[in-house]
């Protein structure tokens, strides 16, 4: 588990960015929320809104057998999905993060990426925000950029179409078959960062 290969020790705090609301929900800024949303159905728990937190949260457990494990092996772990707007999801984040004492390095953040094809998987610790303003809202309120990120592909606007209009459309009808199966294999390379470690679960799933 993570404490055993060095990491600090308490809760994992895994973030689902994205926008709140019925309007945003099928977006592609909105798949960070669809990944939690998948492993908190798999924990079998719903999501509430502690008083206080600007976010709806779901504690559960994580072990070798998965999102929901009980035991003496499995790890606390909190899904959270803001309820600020995209820019402003690193206060509720920061937040969460102090009031169940977790470490940057034990937030993984669930993000759409531009420049990866969509469905494609890269997850990495650190780095850039890429424009993202979601990464850079985290950096800043965590006062560091050493978080984990799960970089979930949506590919490129077609044509001349602004970024900023495709990120905020929802997914092609085309393409939610494979969606379903993509958010599930990104679900799953959460736990596996987790359980197995960041290389093991790059090596899987690193498209």
């Amino acid at each position: 588990m993570g404490s055993d290969r060095g990491m600090p020790s308490g809760s994992w705090l895994v973030v689902g960015l994205g926008n709140p609301g019925p309007t945003y929900q099928r977006h592609r800024h909105n798949i960070g929320y669809l990944v939690v949303e998948e492993l908190a159905r798999r924990a079998g728990g719903r999501f509430a809104a502690p008083r206080g937190m600007r976010a709806e949260v779901l504690q559960t457990r994580i072990g070798p057998l998965g999102t929901g494990a009980v035991g003496a092996d499995a790890e606390p772990m909190v899904l959270m999905k803001s309820r600020t707007y995209m820019n402003e999801t690193g206060g509720p984040v920061a937040q969460l993060a102090a009031y169940h004492k977790v470490a940057p390095e034990r937030v993984i953040a669930i993000h759409d990426e531009l420049d990866l094809e969509p469905g494609v998987l890269r997850l990495k610790l650190g780095g850039g925000d890429n424009g993202h303003n979601g990464l850079k809202s985290i950096r800043k309120s965590l006062g560091t950029g050493d978080f984990h990120r799960v970089r979930f592909g949506i590919g490129r606007p077609p044509g001349r179409q602004a970024p900023a209009d495709f990120v905020l459309s929802d997914f092609p009808a085309a393409q939610r078959a494979d969606l379903a199966v993509d958010i599930d294999r990104a679900a799953d390379a959460v736990e596996s960062l987790i359980n197995d470690g960041l290389a093991a679960a790059q090596n899987r799933y690193n498209g």
